[in-house]
């Protein structure tokens, strides 16, 4: 289904993003692993040995300067760009009272700020191939203040769901499509804690109507869908997978 296509992933280096890199390379995609967290080597690394291809790149998705560099590099390496996934991101949860204006300001770099200069990045190149599939990783807090203390990531996740549309209309000339994933409540490091207590899982779960939290491999089964050429005529949409969450 991805066979030979050439996809960035940013934040790739644990979590989602991990997941994402991981299932990816094995359906047959070149797979560049970008993040400032180290780890992103080690990740990028196992998918090789497991046969698997795949490349790190050091990224911190607020810099322009950084993107340039890892989009000629894979540009130089594989000769093209497929696809990319704007997946980096942070959350802060914290009332708007109480939230400082580093934190607004860090969180609108990293998921939105991050969002557009990746996009931008990669245009020319999937422009030049007339063709190129963008996912911008959202949230269901791009559709709903789903807990206490989220005003200022739900502000950042629901611009990232109308920027996406706003690509889509501006690129569909040139056979690029754009689309926003919006998982629910996945199971990753952040989930830990809530886990051993029922309440707090309770919480966290909110309306997800199967009860459960989702894994990670199931976002990125819908991710590899979405990069690929059976989505073909899917643009501009929003897609969440997120339990039902949204449902009711």
């Amino acid at each position: 289904m991805l066979k030979d296509k050439v996809v960035i992933v940013t934040g790739g280096a644990n979590g989602m993003g991990e997941a994402h890199c991981r299932l990816l390379a094995e359906r047959g995609a070149a797979v560049v692993v970008a993040d400032v967290n180290p780890r992103g080597e080690n990740v990028a690394a196992d998918i090789v040995r497991r046969g698997g291809v795949a490349r790190f790149r050091s990224l911190d998705v607020r810099d322009r300067r950084q993107w340039q560099v890892i989009v000629e590099a894979t540009e130089s390496e594989f000769g093209r760009i497929d696809g990319l996934v704007n997946n980096a991101g942070v959350l802060i949860r914290q009332p708007a009272h109480e939230l400082s204006v580093e934190s607004w300001d860090l969180l609108f770099d990293i998921n939105v700020k991050g969002t557009f200069l990746g996009s931008q990045a990669v245009l020319p190149a999937m422009k030049k191939a007339a063709r190129g599939s963008i996912v911008n990783i959202s949230s269901i807090s791009g559709f709903v203040a789903n807990m206490p203390g989220m005003s200022a990531y739900c502000a950042t996740k629901g611009a990232i769901r109308l920027f996406t549309k706003g690509l889509a209309v501006d690129y569909a000339e040139y056979n690029i499509r754009v689309n926003s994933l919006h998982p629910g409540t996945i199971r990753t490091p952040m989930t830990a804690d809530f886990e051993s207590d029922a309440d707090k899982l309770n919480m966290l779960l909110g309306t997800t109507i199967l009860r459960r939290l989702g894994e990670p491999r199931e976002i990125a089964e819908v991710l590899a869908f979405l990069l690929s050429d059976a989505s073909s005529f899917m643009t501009g949409s929003e897609v969440t997978a997120d339990g039902g969450f949204t449902a009711v």
